[in-house]
């Protein structure tokens, strides 16, 4: 292996979000969506060329990062977008929330699947908007949407359909004909579709191919938008930078407009990362996937030897959602903070009996923060 994903990195008196939150206190934290990786080396020595240039005015997406984008995006998935159909935004929350505002006016309403990752509830919510959640329930192991639970619940004022794909918290990728299943609901009902694909880079079974939901048909790519970007990809997070990939013309103008003087360009230095990651950090990423699989095996294992613990596979993210409905214990997240394992409520996401592990970490870390919790949860069964 060319790149050492052992290597420890320590971030506990940074300013990072994900140690400061225990800071000075003995918890491991396997939380929020970044990764304790270096990030690739085109990606640093990209930024240091840059800040040694010493200028930092105000910058724009250049064509090459258009281009590098496309041809990652071509080759990965077999998707062929045009440039004038990117718009670049400063993170992937801001384009969820952007997609209600944008799309939804007052009375009119929003779905998306429960549980999922928090921005999709706060979005509706900040902008005063209904949200229809689309329970997930277990088809041959694999969290997947059940529409039909939707449908009998549909009030005719629903107009945006937000999909999570791979899904996060439950790592499913979907498969073409699940996803020709959220098309058809959507054309259905006439819902434009807001498509959080932030995770597509990270796929961990062999064997399977992310298919963006734009990229279906004709149909899909016009009443579509479609969020991605190199930030979990590539652990830059940080710096800021997504990809909003629009097809329709009109779709894309109340898209810009909705953010005209309220959201920011993205940041030079963003911009610099997301064109180094695309153009020269596919081997790293290659590297980095058979380390997060190694990871997620060790999870998996663990996870699922432990008394009233269970792990379904986890097909993609670095994210492992566990079933703690087992244990005799009222708040799962409290109980593993006591044992010394910070991790994210599964209440958050929707669903109190769940938390969610992160094992983008090396992997020393992982086996100690595993061996806090089945030690936590032996005592459970002793007791």
């Amino acid at each position: 292996m060319t790149f050492n994903f052992d290597q420890w990195i320590d971030r506990s008196h940074s300013d990072s979000v994900k140690w400061g939150k225990y800071r000075d206190r003995d918890i491991i934290p396997l939380w929020v969506a970044d990764t304790d990786f270096l990030s690739p080396p085109c990606v640093i020595n990209a930024l240091q060329q840059r800040v040694a240039h010493g200028v930092f005015g105000y910058g724009h997406p250049s064509p090459e990062l258009g281009h590098v984008f496309i041809q990652h995006v071509a080759e990965r998935y077999g998707w062929h977008i045009l440039p004038e159909w990117l718009v670049f935004l400063p993170g992937l929350v801001c384009g969820l929330n952007l997609c209600v505002r944008a799309f939804t006016t007052e009375g009119q309403g929003t779905l998306a699947p429960s549980p999922i990752y928090p921005p999709f509830r706060q979005a509706a919510k900040l902008a005063g908007r209904s949200q229809l959640p689309i329970p997930l329930r277990l088809d041959h192991q694999r969290w997947v949407m059940d529409l039909n639970s939707a449908e009998a619940q549909l009030t005719g004022q629903e107009r945006l359909l937000m999909l999570c794909n791979p899904q996060n918290p439950g790592g499913t990728l979907y498969r073409r004909e699940e996803l020709l299943e959220q098309h058809e609901f959507a054309r259905r009902h006439d819902l434009i579709v807001c498509s959080d694909e932030i995770h597509c880079d990270l796929l961990l079974e062999p064997g399977l191919q992310h298919i963006p939901f734009a990229s279906l048909n004709d149909d899909a790519a016009q009443r579509s938008i479609t969020l991605m970007s190199p930030s979990k990809t590539f652990n830059i997070a940080g710096l800021g930078a997504s990809i909003a990939i629009i097809p329709n013309d009109n779709l894309r103008l109340q898209l810009c407009r909705a953010r005209s003087g309220i959201v920011p360009g993205v940041d030079v230095l963003a911009l610099v990362a997301a064109q180094a990651a695309y153009g020269g950090g596919q081997t790293w990423l290659d590297e980095q996937l058979d380390y997060l699989r190694a990871n997620r095996d060790v999870v998996f294992e663990r996870i699922n030897k432990m008394p009233g613990l269970r792990l379904h596979p986890v097909e993609a993210t670095y994210l492992a959602w566990i079933d703690c409905s087992g244990l005799p214990v009222d708040n799962p997240h409290a109980f593993f903070e006591q044992a010394g394992v910070g991790l994210s409520p599964g209440l958050d996401f929707g669903d109190r009996r769940f938390v969610r592990l992160n094992f983008g970490c090396r992997r020393e870390l992982l086996t100690t923060a595993l061996d806090r919790m089945g030690q936590a949860v032996s005592h459970l069964s002793t007791d």
